[in-house]
Protein backbone atom coordinates (compact mmCIF):
# COMPACT_ATOMS: atom_id res chain seq x y z
CA UNK A 1 0.00 0.00 0.00
CA UNK A 2 1.40 3.37 -1.03
CA UNK A 3 0.48 5.29 2.11
CA UNK A 4 2.31 8.20 3.72
CA UNK A 5 2.17 9.79 7.16
CA UNK A 6 0.56 12.84 5.50
CA UNK A 7 -2.40 10.72 4.28
CA UNK A 8 -5.70 12.17 5.46
CA UNK A 9 -7.32 8.83 6.38
CA UNK A 10 -4.67 6.16 7.11
CA UNK A 11 -5.78 2.66 6.11
CA UNK A 12 -2.92 0.73 7.74
CA UNK A 13 -4.01 -1.62 10.53
CA UNK A 14 -3.78 -0.05 13.98
CA UNK A 15 -0.69 -1.06 15.94
CA UNK A 16 -0.72 1.13 19.02
CA UNK A 17 2.42 1.38 21.12
CA UNK A 18 3.70 3.69 23.83
CA UNK A 19 7.04 5.00 25.01
CA UNK A 20 8.50 7.52 27.44
CA UNK A 21 11.21 10.03 26.63
CA UNK A 22 12.74 13.27 27.88
CA UNK A 23 12.34 16.45 25.85
CA UNK A 24 13.53 19.92 26.90
CA UNK A 25 14.30 18.57 30.38
CA UNK A 26 10.82 17.10 30.93
CA UNK A 27 9.76 13.44 31.04
CA UNK A 28 6.89 12.78 28.61
CA UNK A 29 4.83 9.74 27.62
CA UNK A 30 3.44 9.17 24.12
CA UNK A 31 1.00 6.77 22.50
CA UNK A 32 1.65 6.23 18.79
CA UNK A 33 0.24 4.04 16.02
CA UNK A 34 0.84 2.77 12.51
CA UNK A 35 0.33 5.38 9.78
CA UNK A 36 1.97 8.26 11.65
CA UNK A 37 5.47 9.72 11.32
CA UNK A 38 8.27 8.17 13.42
CA UNK A 39 5.97 6.02 15.53
CA UNK A 40 8.56 4.19 17.64
CA UNK A 41 10.48 7.19 18.99
CA UNK A 42 10.82 10.96 18.60
CA UNK A 43 12.92 11.39 15.45
CA UNK A 44 16.26 13.19 15.63
CA UNK A 45 15.07 16.20 13.60
CA UNK A 46 12.05 16.87 15.84
CA UNK A 47 14.17 16.36 18.95
CA UNK A 48 16.79 18.85 17.72
CA UNK A 49 14.05 21.34 16.80
CA UNK A 50 12.49 21.06 20.27
CA UNK A 51 15.81 21.47 22.09
CA UNK A 52 16.88 24.45 19.92
CA UNK A 53 13.56 26.34 20.01
CA UNK A 54 13.61 29.65 21.91
CA UNK A 55 10.48 31.19 23.38
CA UNK A 56 9.27 34.15 21.28
CA UNK A 57 9.83 37.64 22.67
CA UNK A 58 6.21 38.60 22.02
CA UNK A 59 2.95 37.42 23.60
CA UNK A 60 0.72 34.98 21.82
CA UNK A 61 0.07 31.33 21.07
CA UNK A 62 2.37 28.74 19.49
CA UNK A 63 1.27 26.65 16.49
CA UNK A 64 2.73 23.22 15.72
CA UNK A 65 2.00 22.71 12.01
CA UNK A 66 2.10 19.05 10.93
CA UNK A 67 2.11 17.92 14.54
CA UNK A 68 1.96 14.15 14.05
CA UNK A 69 1.24 12.49 17.40
CA UNK A 70 2.33 15.70 19.12
CA UNK A 71 5.90 15.59 20.51
CA UNK A 72 6.85 19.14 19.43
CA UNK A 73 3.68 20.97 20.50
CA UNK A 74 3.34 18.98 23.73
CA UNK A 75 6.94 19.49 24.82
CA UNK A 76 6.68 23.24 24.14
CA UNK A 77 3.36 23.37 26.00
CA UNK A 78 4.99 21.67 28.96
CA UNK A 79 7.89 24.13 28.88
CA UNK A 80 5.96 27.36 28.28
CA UNK A 81 2.88 26.83 30.45
CA UNK A 82 1.40 30.30 29.92
CA UNK A 83 1.30 29.89 26.13
CA UNK A 84 -1.74 28.56 24.30
CA UNK A 85 -0.69 25.64 22.09
CA UNK A 86 -2.42 24.81 18.80
CA UNK A 87 -1.51 21.60 16.96
CA UNK A 88 -2.65 20.73 13.43
CA UNK A 89 -2.17 17.84 11.02
CA UNK A 90 -3.89 16.44 7.90
CA UNK A 91 -3.69 12.87 9.27
CA UNK A 92 -6.82 12.06 11.31
CA UNK A 93 -5.08 9.28 13.25
CA UNK A 94 -2.21 11.63 14.16
CA UNK A 95 -4.73 14.26 15.33
CA UNK A 96 -6.51 11.75 17.60
CA UNK A 97 -3.15 10.65 19.05
CA UNK A 98 -1.97 14.24 19.57
CA UNK A 99 -5.16 15.06 21.50
CA UNK A 100 -4.77 11.90 23.59
CA UNK A 101 -1.08 12.65 24.25
CA UNK A 102 -1.83 16.25 25.23
CA UNK A 103 -4.30 14.98 27.86
CA UNK A 104 -1.88 12.26 28.97
CA UNK A 105 0.87 14.85 29.55
CA UNK A 106 -1.52 17.45 31.00
CA UNK A 107 -0.90 20.04 28.32
CA UNK A 108 -3.72 22.43 27.39
CA UNK A 109 -3.72 22.29 23.59
CA UNK A 110 -6.26 22.67 20.80
CA UNK A 111 -5.73 19.91 18.23
CA UNK A 112 -7.37 20.08 14.82
CA UNK A 113 -7.37 18.24 11.54
CA UNK A 114 -6.40 20.67 8.81
CA UNK A 115 -4.74 20.51 5.41
CA UNK A 116 -1.91 22.95 6.12
CA UNK A 117 -3.49 26.27 7.23
CA UNK A 118 -6.98 25.58 5.83
CA UNK A 119 -8.70 25.50 9.26
CA UNK A 120 -6.27 27.79 11.12
CA UNK A 121 -7.52 31.10 12.51
CA UNK A 122 -5.85 33.88 14.47
CA UNK A 123 -2.20 34.82 14.55
CA UNK A 124 0.77 33.40 16.41
CA UNK A 125 3.87 34.43 18.30
CA UNK A 126 5.64 31.32 16.99
CA UNK A 127 4.99 28.61 14.44
CA UNK A 128 7.06 25.45 14.51
CA UNK A 129 7.10 22.70 11.88
CA UNK A 130 8.97 19.52 11.04
CA UNK A 131 7.59 19.64 7.49
CA UNK A 132 6.52 16.58 5.45
CA UNK A 133 9.53 16.61 3.10
CA UNK A 134 8.20 13.61 1.17
CA UNK A 135 5.05 15.57 0.30
CA UNK A 136 7.28 17.63 -2.00
CA UNK A 137 8.89 21.05 -2.16
CA UNK A 138 5.63 22.80 -3.13
CA UNK A 139 3.91 21.73 0.11
CA UNK A 140 6.98 22.52 2.24
CA UNK A 141 7.36 26.00 0.72
CA UNK A 142 3.62 26.60 1.17
CA UNK A 143 4.11 25.95 4.91
CA UNK A 144 6.90 28.58 4.87
CA UNK A 145 4.85 31.26 3.08
CA UNK A 146 1.61 30.67 5.00
CA UNK A 147 3.51 30.67 8.30
CA UNK A 148 4.69 34.19 7.49
CA UNK A 149 1.07 35.22 6.89
CA UNK A 150 -0.13 33.76 10.21
CA UNK A 151 2.65 35.19 12.38
CA UNK A 152 2.31 38.35 14.44
CA UNK A 153 4.85 41.09 13.80
CA UNK A 154 7.95 40.07 15.76
CA UNK A 155 6.95 36.40 15.56
CA UNK A 156 9.25 33.50 14.69
CA UNK A 157 8.98 30.46 12.45
CA UNK A 158 11.09 27.41 13.35
CA UNK A 159 11.71 24.45 11.07
CA UNK A 160 14.10 21.54 10.52
CA UNK A 161 15.41 20.29 7.16
CA UNK A 162 18.15 17.76 6.45
CA UNK A 163 20.97 18.90 4.19
CA UNK A 164 20.41 15.95 1.83
CA UNK A 165 16.67 16.76 1.70
CA UNK A 166 17.16 20.33 0.55
CA UNK A 167 18.28 22.46 3.50
CA UNK A 168 20.14 24.99 1.27
CA UNK A 169 17.11 25.58 -1.00
CA UNK A 170 14.82 25.74 2.06
CA UNK A 171 17.05 28.43 3.58
CA UNK A 172 16.97 30.40 0.30
CA UNK A 173 13.16 30.12 0.17
CA UNK A 174 12.85 31.35 3.77
CA UNK A 175 15.13 34.32 2.98
CA UNK A 176 12.77 35.34 0.17
CA UNK A 177 9.75 35.28 2.49
CA UNK A 178 10.99 36.42 5.91
CA UNK A 179 12.78 39.55 7.10
CA UNK A 180 15.57 37.69 8.94
CA UNK A 181 16.66 34.05 8.83
CA UNK A 182 19.32 32.30 10.89
CA UNK A 183 20.73 28.79 11.13
CA UNK A 184 20.00 28.25 14.83
CA UNK A 185 21.60 24.80 15.00
CA UNK A 186 23.31 22.28 12.76
CA UNK A 187 23.91 18.67 13.75
CA UNK A 188 24.26 15.30 11.93
CA UNK A 189 23.18 16.90 8.65
CA UNK A 190 20.07 18.49 10.17
CA UNK A 191 19.62 22.25 9.98
CA UNK A 192 17.34 24.19 12.36
CA UNK A 193 16.20 27.47 10.82
CA UNK A 194 14.66 30.34 12.75
CA UNK A 195 12.93 32.94 10.54
CA UNK A 196 11.54 36.19 11.89
CA UNK A 197 8.73 38.46 10.74
CA UNK A 198 9.61 42.07 11.57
Amino acid sequence: MNEHYYTEHPQSASDRQSFKTELKGTSLAFVTDAGVFSKSSVDFGSRLLIETFREPEIDGPILDMGCGYGPIGISLGKCYKTRKIIMADINERAVQLAAENARKNQVNADVLQSFLFEKITGDFASIVSNPPIRAGKKVVHQIFSESFRFLKSGGTFWTVVQKKQGAPSAFAALEEIFDAVEVAERKKGYHIFCAKKL
